[in-house]
This record gives C-alpha cells, sequence and structure tokens, in this order.
C-alpha cells in the first residue's frame, strides 16, 4: 500500500492510492471461498462448486467491495497518522478514473480530493470591548412580578361585569355578512383573557359588559395569533380563511383572580418555611432572582454579539468548490446545483463559526470529557423537574435518566452543543472586557428578539 499526497494549493490537496494485489488478494479468497461453502448451485453439492463458477458469479461484487474497504481504510489511516485537518470527508477526483482491471485484477490507483482546514486567526484579545446587557431590576419589575406571583397563588372569583384583567366564558356563533346567524356555521364555546385583547375598540367595548351580553367581534382581536384563534372556534388552523370575520361572542360567566393576599403563607409557599418573613425581604429576594434568572439571558445576548463581530472581522478561506462537491456526494437523495448555491452561503457561515469555535477551544485547551457532560445532563434534568415542582430524584435514579438521554443520537447532540455554548460564553466572559449596560425589561425583550 502506497499514498503520496500532492498538494494543490492551500486549500486543496490529493491523495494517490496503490492498492498492489497482496493488499486485497487473501481476503478476497477467502470471502470467496466462504462462498463457496454455501453457495447453492444446481447439480453441486454445497462445498464443492468449482471455484471458476464462484469467481465468475460472485468475484467482481466481492473485489469491489473489498477495495473500497481498503482504500476508505487506508485513507483513514493517513490522514489520522499525518495529523491532516481536512474538511468533510476524502472524495473521488474528479475527472479521474480508477486505474486497474476488475476482470484481472493487479495493481490499482485510486486518486481522491481532500478540502484542507484553514489556519485562521481570531481577532478576539483582552483589549476586546463589548457591551453585557443586563435587565434594570427595578421597583415596577418587582411589583410586576411579585403581582405574577400573587395572582399565582390567588382564588378564581365569579365577577358580575368585566375589567381588564379578567377571563370570559364565551359562546362564539359564527354570522353571515348581514349580521344574521350563519345556518350551519360555527358554534362553539371557548375561554378568552382580556389580558390578550390589544385592540383598543374591541377592549373598550368589552370592559363592562355583564353576563348574557352579546357582543359581535372579529375573532382574531380576542385571540394570539392563528393558531390561538382556531383553538378558541375549534376548528383546523387551516380553516380560518374560509370563515367569516364576523362571530357573536354571547359572555357566559365571568372570572377574576384575587390575588393572594400578602403574608406568611404567601412568603412560605413561595420560599419554605420563615424564609422570608417581611415585604422588604421578600422584595430583596425576587430582586435577587430576577437577577439571576435575567443572567443566562444576558449572556446568549453576549455570544450572539461577538458571534456576528467574529464572524465579520474572522478571515477564513475556504475552498468552496470541494464543499459543493463535498455536500453534492455525501446527500442521500439527489440535489441540484442550483439547491447548493441557494444553501452555500449559509452552509459557509455555519462552518465558518465551526472553525472559530475550534480554534478557540484548541488553543485555550477548552474540552468537553464524559463525566462533564454527564453532570451537565443531570442539572439539566434537575432543571425540568423544577419547572414542574417536581423534587430531582435520587442519584440512582437520576444518572440512570441522564444517560438514557446521553444514548438518543439527537439529545446527546444537544447537551454537547448546550455546553459547548456555555464554555465558549465563560471564555468570552473572562477573556474581553465588558462595559455592563442596564436598560428596561421592555427593551431587553426588544433585544433578545432581534
Amino acid at each position: 500500500m502506497n499514498v503520496i499526497r500532492q498538494d494543490v494549493d492551500a486549500l486543496n490537496a490529493v491523495l494517490k492510492i496503490t492498492v498492489a494485489p497482496e493488499d486485497y488478494q487473501k481476503k478476497v479468497s477467502a470471502i470467496l471461498d466462504k462462498h463457496r461453502k454455501t453457495a447453492k448451485i444446481p447439480g453441486f453439492r454445497p462445498g464443492h462448486v468449482p471455484m471458476g463458477m464462484i469467481q465468475k458469479q460472485y468475484g467482481k461484487a466481492v473485489l469491489i467491495e473489498e477495495l473500497n474497504k481498503v482504500v476508505n481504510d487506508t485513507l483513514s489511516n493517513y490522514i489520522r497518522e499525518n495529523k491532516i485537518e481536512i474538511l468533510g470527508n476524502p472524495i473521488p477526483k474528479e475527472g479521474v478514473e480508477v486505474i486497474g482491471s476488475f476482470e484481472k485484477p493487479e495493481i490499482f490507483e485510486f486518486e481522491y480530493e481532500i478540502g484542507l482546514t484553514p489556519k485562521i486567526e481570531v481577532p478576539l484579545s483582552s483589549k476586546s470591548k463589548y457591551d453585557y446587557i443586563k435587565v434594570k431590576i427595578d421597583k415596577d419589575l418587582v411589583d410586576k412580578q411579585i403581582d405574577d406571583l400573587r395572582r399565582r397563588y390567588g382564588k378564581l372569583l365569579s365577577v358580575d361585569s368585566i375589567e381588564d384583567r379578567d377571563m370570559i366564558l364565551a359562546q362564539f356563533v359564527e354570522l353571515k355578512e348581514d349580521g344574521s346567524i350563519l345556518e350551519g356555521g360555527i358554534l362553539h364555546s371557548s375561554t378568552i383573557s382580556m389580558e390578550y385583547v390589544v385592540d383598543d375598540k374591541v377592549k373598550k367595548e368589552l370592559l363592562g359588559k355583564v353576563k348574557n351580553d352579546k357582543v359581535v367581534v372579529k375573532p382574531s382581536t380576542v385571540s394570539r395569533g392563528a393558531k390561538d384563534t382556531a383553538a378558541m372556534l375549534g376548528i383546523k388552523e387551516e380553516e380560518l380563511s374560509t370563515i367569516s370575520d364576523k362571530f357573536q361572542m354571547t359572555i357566559n360567566e365571568i372570572k377574576r383572580m384575587e390575588l393572594a393576599e400578602m403574608n406568611q403563607e404567601l412568603f412560605d409557599k413561595l420560599f419554605g418555611p420563615a424564609a422570608i418573613t417581611s415585604d422588604k425581604e421578600l422584595r430583596e429576594r425576587i430582586s435577587v432572582d430576577m437577577g439571576g434568572m435575567f443572567s443566562g439571558d444576558s449572556d446568549r445576548l453576549l455570544t450572539r454579539e461577538i458571534f456576528n463581530d467574529l464572524i465579520d472581522k474572522t478571515k477564513v478561506d475556504l475552498p468552496n468548490r470541494f464543499l459543493k462537491r463535498w455536500i453534492k456526494l455525501s446527500q442521500e437523495t439527489p440535489i441540484t446545483d442550483e439547491q447548493i448555491d441557494l444553501e452555500f452561503d449559509n452552509y459557509l457561515k455555519n462552518l465558518k463559526w465551526q472553525l472559530i469555535q475550534g480554534t478557540i477551544f484548541r488553543e485555550n485547551k477548552i474540552g468537553l470529557d464524559n463525566q462533564e457532560v454527564i453532570e451537565f445532563t443531570k442539572s439539566l434534568l434537575i432543571s425540568n423537574f423544577a419547572q414542574y415542582g417536581i423534587p430531582a430524584p435520587e442519584e440512582k435514579e437520576l444518572l440512570a435518566s441522564a444517560m438514557q438521554v446521553l444514548q438518543n443520537r439527537e439529545e446527546a447532540n444537544r447537551v454537547y452543543d448546550m455546553l459547548a455554548e456555555q464554555k465558549l460564553t465563560q471564555y468570552f466572559k473572562s477573556t474581553v472586557k465588558l462595559n455592563e449596560k442596564e436598560v428596561s425589561y421592555d427593551k431587553f425583550v426588544e433585544m433578545a428578539a432581534k
């Protein structure tokens, strides 16, 4: 076996592989002998079929399969042993046929193209400056959080007339354009929340209404988006375009959440017995908790900002022609050049980021070891349990659950990506100069949504 590397340029190379008979003959003969022992051919007992017939029937296919294995193993070993960093996988050189005869096999020569990983310099250092955006935890925001908590532990009461945060149990009847009831139209009962009625005119019309009052509404004005509108009317989302814009809404019942009292009972429900004993302590605890809650979002904003900056400023040359061929050849279903061109810029952007991230990890000796991944997975599971108010299971059960998650390839990749992003963010925060900047909650949400 012999491999010769020929560099085309800094980003492309060709590997020429010479395969001699001694590299494949022994294995081919062994496979053909196995076929001979099991082949069922009329006129011959098993194991007594002439080798010439076996060779004629199976020889070429076995030879091709064995050559593929030999060549693939040789390529992998050569790349690994010579520590060649490549993009994608080796692909047969365009326009070059295999040298050698499959009818009279002797020496074979194969040529493969490889795309070389470029060396890059990441323009990031202790001199780099970025804003670290934080939510300003002010009195209004704390008040709103306390109000939400009191609402969560409050009581739902029936009331006489509608106010701006009430829930309305109503019946919706589809109308014709002239306002009369559409025979065979939609008739469905559902619940709406006044908090989600954003049309001022509709909200004004509903405020003060009482049980059994009827109002003509456009369904989309008393719901949140198409999915919610369809659910409210008891139909499929795709059916919305076929129905009337006019519905009679009959108010059957009005519900209002009575906020829980600000007392020790509420404090204990929120944070455990005697952990909080006064309004002041409650406000301080909520401020701290909200700061922690938003810190992850602040980290994501920072990472996104640095990502965009590095994508713009990092010079990365790539073997585009090779990459397009490799994408085309590696697809399970055929794909056209036009389809590749359509998505190629996004592909290059993602690849560029992978190279930037890989360079940062390698140069700063950042890695993901198995135990670290397991512990991170366990922490994710504990957070999931906490969201539903469920205590974390015992260590043995928690470990088993984490291992089960990591056995799922898709879930495991998601966990690895999350942990890698966390480590990357930690590196950014410890490397660059951060200018902490407080903004209002609404501004923060606006920035995060971009």
